[in-house]
């Protein structure tokens, strides 16, 4: 599997989400979740429209550490919600596939594609995959607030150090470090 990074500019993050808006719903309503929530998309993929209709916060138990979580539904994030279920029953999968089974959702697979879509219409270079998503809200929670401790437990890390590499942090600070280093052009 090869290694994803976040979406490092706040900007290309909303041009992202207009242009999935733009053409499909439910691809912004998955892209929004995914930078909201700090889930998984293995998390994310399987909510119904009840987990999320007049909700403040989603009660789930992570697949990859069956540790139980609460995770808060941002103000935002619950007016995308509230205009996106209209129509929709609550058993239905927020995110099913375009055609085919009702009763499912989308695939990992078919996200990754989406994903994908979208970064070659905007030229985008950096690996990208399902998991920038949740890689995006914790560089874009770090540069606001600074408090990697807060998104090491948010993220269930077992370090500080670890999270920071995670959200791509560690390698911006090493690109600063070396893009300072010259020889040729210090005064002496």
């Amino acid at each position: 599997m090869n290694t994803v990074e976040p979406i490092r500019d706040d900007k290309l993050v909303l041009d992202f989400a207009d242009f999935l808006k733009e053409k499909r719903m439910r691809d912004y309503v998955l892209f929004m979740s995914g930078i909201y929530l700090s889930l998984r998309i293995s998390d994310i993929l399987p909510l119904k429209v009840r987990d999320v209709k007049n909700a403040d916060y989603l009660f789930i138990t992570e697949n990859k550490t069956e540790k139980k979580s609460r995770i808060k539904i941002n103000d935002n994030l619950k007016q995308i919600y509230k205009e996106y279920i209209v129509g929709m029953r609550d058993y239905e999968f927020l995110f099913p596939p375009s055609r085919g089974k009702k009763n499912c959702h989308i695939s990992r697979q078919r996200v990754w594609q989406i994903l994908n879509e979208v970064a070659d219409e905007f030229e985008y270079k950096d690996p990208i995959g399902c998991h920038s998503l949740r890689k995006t809200f914790g560089y874009m929670i770090y540069n606001e607030t600074k408090d990697a401790a807060a998104l090491q437990d948010i993220f269930n890390h077992s370090s500080i150090a670890y999270t920071k590499r995670y959200i791509g942090i560690t390698q911006d600070t090493k690109d600063k470090m070396m893009n300072k280093l010259s020889f040729g052009s210090k005064k002496r």
